[in-house]
């Protein structure tokens, strides 16, 4: 099925910092007929659970909607998430059950006792130096999907490492609590088959619409409006109003938003070739990673 019947397209720049609202939170819409996305609330700091109640209550229907995060952990490469622990779970909808047990008490979505599990922590680089025994070293393990990413040109990062300014490991399992809590709702792409009506979640990469629109993954990063007005050019579509600097999760978001609109409608990008039906039923994918 060419997948053409989506009306809008949304992406969110997600994060999973500590605390209730934050600024690397940003959400952008592209909607049906219109030359150009927008912003959602564009001076607002979201919550976590305000994106939430967005998705759920607001959100245009027939609405593909991207997440800047890893919608589930490495499991292919070791047949598990968690090697050495009887509760690891089965599959991605099992994990993100598992993530939202464990942090029930943690408040904003967080998920500070997930990865202060005994079990748990033992997988994941952690800050104040702390690796766990069962880590892997290096650059951690990365999912079928990540390695379809190097392929492209971009530099994953593992979603068990929790250091540095461009770790994503905290806000995906942030993420993973959403995601439970949308079951029901809002399908996710690919645990979830696609539906033929409906809105949809995918999980996004924002490095790979940013190459779309022109950039070099070592310069996906927007800062400017000129340069955003460029890359929505790029995107065939019209310039924001604007000049002077603006925030990288803005443009990341409106951007990704408007490059959906196109990358929906190809075929290809819904069918890779490692995608198999356990790979979408434990790892995911990043929709636009071939």
């Amino acid at each position: 099925m060419t997948p053409d019947r989506f009306r809008n397209f949304a992406a969110v720049d997600w994060s999973g910092a500590a605390g209730e609202r934050h600024r690397g939170i940003a959400v952008a819409l592209m909607r049906e007929g219109e030359p150009v996305p927008q912003l959602v609330r564009p001076e607002h700091r979201w919550s976590r659970a305000e994106v939430l109640a967005w998705l759920i209550a607001e959100m245009p229907a027939n609405t593909l909607v991207g997440f800047d995060m890893g919608i589930s952990l490495a499991h292919a490469d070791a047949g598990t998430y968690f090697p050495g622990w009887a509760e690891s779970p089965s599959d991605a909808r099992a994990l993100w059950a598992l993530v939202e047990a464990v942090c029930a008490a943690d408040p904003h979505l967080s998920v500070t006792r997930f990865v202060d599990h005994s079990e748990a922590a033992r997988h994941f680089r952690r800050h104040g130096g702390r690796e766990g025994d069962l880590f892997g070293g290096g650059r951690g393990r990365f999912r079928v999907t990540e390695r379809a990413q190097e392929l492209l040109g971009c530099k994953p990062y593992s979603n068990f490492n929790l250091v540095g300014a461009a770790q994503v490991g905290k806000s995906s399992l942030s993420g993973m609590r959403l995601l439970h809590r949308l079951h029901g709702q809002i399908p996710v792409w690919p645990v979830d088959p696609l539906p033929g009506s409906g809105s949809v979640v995918v999980e996004i990469y924002t490095t790979i619409a940013a190459m779309a629109a022109g950039r070099t993954a070592g310069r996906s990063k927007i800062r400017t409006y000129e340069d955003l007005n460029d890359a929505l050019t790029a995107l065939k579509c019209d310039a924001i109003a604007g000049t002077g600097a603006i925030a990288d999760h803005a443009s990341d978001a409106l951007i990704t938003a408007a490059w959906l609109r196109g990358a929906a409608r190809d075929p290809a990008l819904w069918q890779p070739s490692a995608l198999t039906d356990q790979i979408a039923r434990t790892e995911g994918w990043t929709f636009g990673a071939r």
